[in-house]
């Protein structure tokens, strides 16, 4: 359910489209802002009709592996194709931590500033 600014409209993750465009898209798979259920599709397969996809150079799978706390937050399809790449899970999520609170976001956003990087 979307009831923060953080589910809404910080990243979850990033999704590429057929033609390697990317999208970020919130934690429950909708484009960042977006809060109805209404708007709610696929990344990656969905959206296409909306300027939220880009091409960056340097999206490689080696930079995905670089950013990700765990290669399993890298979701493939059966032809080994990249479907969904999350920034954090139930166990990183900063909003969710006690104790540990400043180290989840400083991952968190450590891992957005090295995307904000990319150009197009």
């Amino acid at each position: 359910m979307l009831n923060n600014f953080f589910r809404i409209n910080l990243p979850y993750g990033i999704a590429p489209n057929e033609n390697g465009e990317w999208m970020a898209f919130n934690r429950e798979y909708m484009p960042l802002g977006y809060n109805s259920m209404v708007y709610k599709k696929q990344p990656g397969k969905s959206y296409q009709e909306h300027p939220i996809y880009t091409k960056y150079k340097g999206l490689t799978e080696n930079f995905l592996l670089s950013i990700v706390d765990d290669p399993n937050d890298i979701k493939k399809d059966n032809d080994g194709k990249i479907r969904y790449v999350f920034l954090y899970n139930d166990s990183t999520n900063p909003t969710n931590q006690s104790g540990k609170i400043k180290d989840s976001w400083k991952s968190y956003f450590l891992k957005l500033e090295k995307l904000s990087q990319l150009s197009i």
